[in-house]
Parts: structure tokens; C-alpha cells; sequence
């Protein structure tokens, strides 16, 4: 049955179809109901849908100005929400594939990685969370897909969503900073990755120039993409957070937030205060402050408590909620350790060719994985750790770990020929003194 379903001409139609469908199935099943950001995400949406405000300077909206477009053209709902999801998860679907249709990879690998990617669980269970991370996902597969063709222009079209995805998360502008080490490392050329890297900086910062200026003039200094950048620092990085995840701000010892000082500031002036603070703790801290950043790691990758964000409203029994939190965990660390095992090898690769100045066959879309990975890593583990923060490495993750799989096997197949190898000439040699 497996057999003839990889071997199906349309494969390809099957199994986005089986996983839109499980999609589908989920939000019907599962009628999450909004809760913390995704309340607020969704409150501001409508809003801009109904000529309110867009927001404060406190945290980006990215998210929330498309939803709003959304709600403007068909109405305000959390089902419509949904359905958005869903068509951001078809399309997730349909760039990841191009993808690897893109890519010098036999077609049963990658039918497999498809297959892999679409029956994920994260990318069934988040249709029904009004989370950033499908919007965010998709913008960043499409980056993938528009990089690794050879579209004209591709450079400017890449910092264009670039900017997009800052005004979802303002960290991705580093993204340019990531071409630029893919680039110099696969050609060999410093003007040449400078220059791409810097046509999508330029670009990408064009995109967030208005939202900026918006923010400054709000505020009356200069002002990025949002506020929140020093909150979250703070409360991830001091003595009373013991397991590097996030934490009520008013709990840490002596905290800022209940100073005058604070209290009468403005949104970046707090933000300036916290991140000060946060720094100046890290100086002081160095052993606890890596400690801390594994830990965050450890929670993004290891620790799947993105799937309790579906239960809340839904009235699920509690055995259900610890049955889902089991088994989305056992296969997330099924897929994510063997994955992560072979990133970090893969760049161990990398890194000592490129220190011993010898040649190292490069596999571009590896060392695009790598250099992503470790970029994403690099953030959390100076923030924040949080199961949801992996949702856009899922790609990454079923690519590397098929691949670890695919490795291993190959490993012991020519342990076993050479064994057989060592065996044969002594059965011979029996053989003739008989």
C-alpha cells in the first residue's frame, strides 16, 4: 500500500490533499478560542479592519495588518482566521515542494521529505492558533524558494520579504547577514556576497522604513519595529528565571518596572531601561547567562508545549491534553535530535575546510540549512525558549533528519560488505583444503 502510494503519479495532489484535509479536520474538531498574544493579535487585526488604531509601538503587527486586510475584505471572524491558516499552510506546501524540485535529490527522497514536512503535527494543530508562525514560515519558505531559483532581481524581491517578515519578527533582519555568509563561503567572493546581502538590507529596510518613521514620530525618537525586544531580554536573563523561559517581569528580584523612573518613561525609553538592565546582568553573569541560553535551546527544540495552546477553550479532557502533549513530543524529538546531530556535523564539516583552507564539496541547500539553523539558535539563545519559536525550522528539520536517517544506513550497509569482505577469503581457502 506505501509502496504504490509513493509510486502514484500524483502523489504529490494526495498527499497536499490528505493534509489540508487533516487541517480541515483539526479546526472542526479542535474549536480553539483565543488566548494571551493571540488575543491580541487577532483584537488588533480588527481593528485595522475597522479603521481603529494599529496598535502601540509595544510588540510588531505584522501578523495583525495582514489578518486585518483579511477581516476588511471578508469580515472579522475567528473561523475566517482559520481558514487564512489554511491557506497559508497550502502554500507552505506548495513552496516547500518547489523546493525540493529545485534541488539535485533523488525522487524518493523527495517524495519521502514532502511527506514528512505535510503530515508534521505542528503543521496540522497550528491552523487552529492565531499564532505568527505560519504567516512568518511561509514568507520565509518562499525567501528559500525565490533564493535557490534563477529568477532576475531575486536579491531585491528577497529583501522586499525580508522586511516583511521583520515587521513579524524584527530579529529577521539579520537574515542578511546569513546570505552574506552562505555566499562568501559557496563562492569564495567577499564583493560579490556583500553586495546581495546588501541589496536585501537596503530593500528590506525600505519596506520597514514607514513603520519605523510611524513609530518615531509616535514616540518622538527613533523607534523600531516594536518595543518588546528589552522585556523580553530582561526576563530571561536574571537570577530569579530558572529554567530559561519566559517569566512575569514583576518577579525578578528588584525588578525595574516598579521604579519611578520607569513608570514615567515612554514605550522606548522602557525598552532602552530593560535591555540596559539585561545587558549589564549578562556582563555580570556570564556562566549563568549560557546556562540559561542552553536551556532556551532545550525548550525550543526539545520541549514541544506549542500543542497546549490548541486545548485552551476547547473544554478537551485533561487525559487527551497530556496524550496529544506525549506523542507531538515523541515525534518532534524523533525528527528534531537526529536532525540537530546532523546540522551541527555538517558544519563541523564545513568550518574545518574552510580553517584548514582546503577544498569541501558544498551542498548549497545543507549549508543554507546550517547557516539558518544556527541563526535562528544564536536568537533563542540569547532570548527566549519557546516550543512555537522551531515551527519555521520544521523544513530544516525533515530535510536533515531524512537525511541522518539516509546516512546511518549507508554506514552500516558498507559495514556489513566490508565485514563480508574480511570473511570471504578465509570460506575459500576452507573450501579448497577440503
Amino acid at each position: 500500500m506505501i509502496k504504490k502510494y509513493l509510486q502514484s503519479e500524483n502523489y504529490y495532489k494526495i498527499t497536499i490533499i490528505l493534509g489540508i484535509l487533516l487541517s480541515i479536520l483539526w479546526i472542526v474538531l479542535v474549536d480553539t478560542k483565543l488566548e494571551s498574544d493571540f488575543k491580541y493579535y487577532y483584537e488588533i487585526a480588527t481593528d485595522i479592519a475597522n479603521g481603529l488604531s494599529w496598535g502601540d509601538t509595544y510588540t510588531s503587527i505584522g501578523y495583525s495588518i495582514v489578518l486585518g486586510g483579511i477581516f476588511k475584505l471578508f469580515g472579522a471572524s475567528l473561523l475566517k482566521a482559520k481558514i487564512f491558516n489554511i491557506v497559508l499552510t497550502f502554500i507552505c506546501y506548495v513552496c516547500f515542494l518547489n523546493i525540493l524540485r529545485r534541488l539535485d535529490i533523488i525522487e524518493k527522497d523527495r517524495r519521502i521529505i514532502f511527506a514528512l514536512f505535510v503530515f508534521f503535527p505542528n503543521n496540522i494543530f497550528y491552523n487552529s492558533i492565531l499564532a505568527t508562525e505560519i504567516l512568518f514560515t511561509m514568507i520565509l519558505l518562499f525567501i528559500t524558494l525565490i533564493y535557490f531559483s534563477k529568477w532576475k532581481c531575486k536579491y531585491v524581491l528577497i529583501g522586499i520579504l525580508c522586511g516583511l517578515n521583520t515587521m513579524i519578527k524584527p530579529f529577521f533582519l539579520v537574515f542578511f547577514f546569513a546570505v552574506f555568509l552562505i555566499e562568501f563561503i559557496m563562492n569564495k567572493k567577499f564583493l560579490r556576497a556583500l553586495r546581495n546581502s546588501l541589496i536585501i538590507l537596503v530593500m528590506a529596510s525600505l519596506v520597514i522604513a514607514p513603520w519605523v518613521y510611524r513609530n518615531t514620530k509616535m514616540m518622538g525618537q527613533f523607534t523600531f519595529v516594536s518595543n518588546n525586544g528589552g522585556i523580553v531580554l530582561y526576563i530571561n536573563n536574571n537570577s530569579e528565571n530558572k529554567f530559561g523561559r519566559w517569566m512575569p517581569v514583576e518577579n525578578v528580584k528588584n525588578s525595574i518596572v516598579k521604579t519611578k523612573e520607569y513608570k514615567e518613561a515612554n514605550a522606548t525609553e522602557k525598552d532602552k531601561m530593560l535591555t540596559k538592565a539585561a545587558k549589564d546582568w549578562i556582563k555580570t553573569h556570564p556562566i549563568r547567562f549560557i546556562e540559561l541560553g542552553f536551556e532556551r535551546l532545550l525548550n525550543n527544540y526539545c520541549l514541544g508545549d506549542d500543542i497546549l495552546y490548541v486545548a485552551y477553550g476547547t473544554g478537551m479532557k485533561i487525559y487527551l491534553i497530556i496524550i496529544l502533549f506525549i506523542l507531538t513530543n515523541i515525534i518532534r524529538n524523533i525528527i528534531f535530535i537526529p536532525a540537530i546531530i546532523y546540522i551541527f556535523k555538517r558544519g563541523l564539516a564545513i568550518l574545518k575546510a574552510i580553517i584548514k583552507r582546503k577544498d569541501y564539496e558544498l551542498n548549497e541547500f545543507e549549508l543554507y540549512n546550517v547557516v539558518l539553523f544556527f541563526m535562528f539558535s544564536a536568537i533563542y539563545f540569547l532570548t527566549e525558549g519557546q516550543g512555537r519559536y522551531a515551527f519555521p525550522e520544521i523544513f530544516i528539520m525533515v530535510y536533515s533528519f531524512y537525511y541522518f536517517r539516509k546516512e546511518r544506513k549507508i554506514l552500516q550497509k558498507n559495514k556489513i560488505m566490508q565485514s563480508s569482505d574480511i570473511v570471504q577469503p578465509n570460506t575459500s581457502c576452507k573450501s579448497r583444503s577440503l
